[in-house]
């Protein structure tokens, strides 16, 4: 598969420190972006993946368990939004 690129916006002084890092460094602000980020993700894997258990804890496979997983709304207090539409 080939590698697409994104775009990211971050606050003028990040910018600034990324690209002296880029520049120091003799890397693209890219790469130095790239390789930050996957540096933030292995740190903080068991942070992440304990997230993911815990959602997956809230889901039992039903639309109302979706949309207060996403919402932050109890099931139990969905109706007071507006409930959900009866499934067949």
């Amino acid at each position: 598969m080939a590698a697409t690129s994104a775009p990211i916006k971050v606050d003028v002084d990040t910018d600034q420190l990324i690209s002296h890092a880029a520049h120091f460094l003799g890397k693209a602000k890219k790469e130095v972006v790239d390789a930050a980020v996957r540096e933030y993700i292995d740190a903080h894997r068991a942070e992440i993946n304990e997230g993911v258990r815990a959602a997956l804890r809230q889901l039992d496979g039903s639309p109302q368990a979706a949309v207060a997983l996403l919402t932050g709304v109890p099931v139990d207090e969905l109706d007071q939004y507006g409930g959900m539409p009866e499934t067949d």
